[in-house]
């Protein structure tokens, strides 16, 4: 029982990622209704970021996160007003395909600066160590990650719901029209929303350098499970998003301990079953 119980706490701090990146990708859809296949190069980027103040110029932790936002929110601001702001009405193929093409920019443009070796960033010494958890020590990062990616879900949460720039989100994302009638403006916030998202998977991909290698490929791998887990919740559902979280971080690692030869199967089973059941996922069509 106590190896289940760690493996399932292990499997939640993996999910707070998986989470992260599943949201900003949510939102880039739900309000821009841009299927952005590059979002996980700016987890990426937020990675190498982080990686580039807090192990080669020396900033703190906190100031390594702040500078990893900023570089990737720059990073989605050049995106969507001067490329995805011309495709909003083309159909869904041209969007696929030039975020496709970023994906390759980032890809190549990361190993020209950082090189193609895999990275290896220090944990920073405020959460080194351990705590015991069911007679086993667990990591003192990885318990911070799950309370980090609650405290995101709840912040997100508060902004959609209790603010007046979260509710003109939600206006637009249901009736674009209705909104720009009256006096929204449309590409402003739809240029808002996008630098949200991109925040959001640049957090949690400085997040992730202390436990996990930087490379030039993390961003391929993280987008695949991050449509897994929006398929399984609802593409545009952000209480989808955290659940489909959920389900594939805790799962994926369960499976990892006692049937690791067949993990992969058993999380595309879910999406299939998923899908075939319920369409349109778990949640779909809430926000």
């Amino acid at each position: 029982m106590s190896n289940f119980i760690f493996q399932a706490l292990n499997g939640l701090s993996s999910a707070m990622f998986l989470w992260l990146v599943a949201a900003g990708l949510t939102v880039a859809f739900g309000v821009c209704g841009i299927l952005n296949v590059a979002h996980g190069s700016l987890y990426m980027m937020g990675a190498y970021f982080a990686f580039t103040s807090f192990q080669i110029l020396g900033l703190n932790f906190w100031l390594s996160l702040v500078f990893a936002l900023i570089g990737a929110g720059i990073i989605g601001f050049l995106m969507e007003r001067f490329f995805l702001r011309r495709i909003y009405d083309q159909p869904i193929e041209f969007q696929l395909i030039l975020t496709f093409a970023f994906i390759l920019v980032f890809d190549n443009l990361t190993k020209m600066i950082w090189g193609t070796m895999l990275i290896i960033p220090t944990m920073p010494s405020l959460f080194q160590g351990t705590i015991p958890i069911v007679g086993r020590p667990f990591p003192i990062y990885n318990l911070f990650i799950i309370f980090a990616g609650i405290a995101v879900a709840l912040i997100i949460w508060v902004i959609l719901n209790k603010t007046w720039w979260g509710m003109k989100l939600r206006a637009a994302a249901s009736q674009r029209e209705m909104a720009n009638a009256i006096g929204i403006n449309i590409p402003m916030l739809f240029t808002a929303a996008f630098v949200f998202a991109a925040l959001l998977a640049a957090i949690g991909g400085a997040l992730s350098t202390p436990i996990r290698v930087c490379d030039s490929g993390v961003g391929g791998a993280v987008i695949i499970q991050a449509f897994v887990v929006t398929v399984i919740g609802g593409l545009g559902s952000l209480k989808g998003a955290f659940v489909g979280a959920l389900i594939i971080g805790v799962i994926g690692a369960l499976c990892t301990l006692y049937v690791p030869f067949i993990e992969l199967f058993v999380l595309y089973l879910i999406m299939a079953v998923v899908l075939i059941i319920r369409p349109q996922g778990l949640f779909g069509g809430e926000r």
